[in-house]
């Protein structure tokens, strides 16, 4: 009898080991991959990188000069998405798990997220250009292109949100509502802060769909050539992935290390985004412990 249940305990924990390394394998694939891509871009996009190229207005038809435009122009449209987005997302995912009654109503709405998350980008693209543009009449503007791409990360926001509030144990609300506090007091003062790392992670991911995103804003802001910096919500701006598939398709034999350097500025954009997130993140679960 012994030896039966050793003999199952042994392969028990063969099985669990082999499933660990084989799940550590295909972690360390993933790691190794994402880790190359980042290598390879500053192999090949560091030698541009100069104070001229991160300062400097494009010059001879993208072919001489800088990227300052291009840059500006994206840091605008990541906090004017992020800046619409974010309370939209927050208040929805508050909606929908906290007052809305689990019936068909918000079985449908949650599967028309699900959906709004795998519509490709180009059909945010032509919406934005259809209502924002030409109905509203904002033109290509960064509003215009902000509410198109704030449109495009709002199902990973809500998502997130929703899937933070989820994970903060009911009797947090119990214990808040028994001491006299009312639903609204204990969601702003209980719920919200203890699923603030869910909601930044939510917040990160969209600023890095967000700041990757061509065709939305191409129909929407993005400018071939527009060297002098915007002075509303309503001018139309550069924007490093246009101008990086602008570099690619349209110039004639671009120099390739200002290609690889418009992408490895515009990597580190998303990664100064994601640092900020992080940061604010682990605050939060800090506070949390104490």
């Amino acid at each position: 009898m012994k030896a039966a249940i050793s003999k199952s305990m042994r392969k028990k924990y063969v099985t669990e080991k082999f499933f660990y390394f084989l799940l550590l394998f295909i972690t360390m694939i993933v790691v190794a991959f994402v880790l190359g891509i980042i290598i390879y871009l500053i192999v090949k996009g560091s030698g541009a990188i100069n104070w001229e190229f991160l300062s400097q207005k494009p010059r001879g038809g993208m072919k001489a000069g800088g990227i300052f435009p291009a840059i500006i122009g994206t840091i605008y449209l990541i906090i004017g998405t992020i800046t619409i987005s974010l309370p939209i997302g927050i208040f929805s995912a508050i909606y929908l798990n906290e007052y809305a009654a689990r019936n068909k109503f918000t079985r449908i709405i949650r599967l028309s997220i699900v959906n709004m998350a795998g519509v490709p980008s180009v059909v945010f693209g032509l919406f934005g250009l259809a209502f924002f543009v030409l109905l509203l009449k904002f033109g290509k503007s960064i509003l215009a292109g902000s509410l198109t791409l704030a449109f495009l990360i709002l199902p990973v926001i809500i998502t997130a949100t929703e899937e933070a509030l989820k994970a903060v144990p009911s009797t947090y609300r119990q214990a808040s509502m028994a001491l006299g506090a009312s639903k609204w007091q204990t969601i702003i003062k209980i719920i919200l802060p203890q699923a603030l790392p869910g909601i930044v992670t939510g917040a990160v991911l969209g600023i890095g769909r967000a700041a990757g995103e061509t065709a939305p804003i191409m129909f929407t802001v993005a400018a071939f050539s527009q060297p002098n910096l915007p002075h509303s919500i309503f001018s139309q701006v550069m924007a490093l992935p246009y101008h990086l598939y602008a570099l690619a398709t349209q110039v004639t034999n671009p120099p390739e290390d200002k290609q690889w350097g418009t992408a490895l500025v515009l990597l580190m954009i998303v990664l100064f985004f994601a640092i900020i997130g992080t940061s604010i993140r682990t605050r939060a679960r800090l506070r949390k412990k104490e």
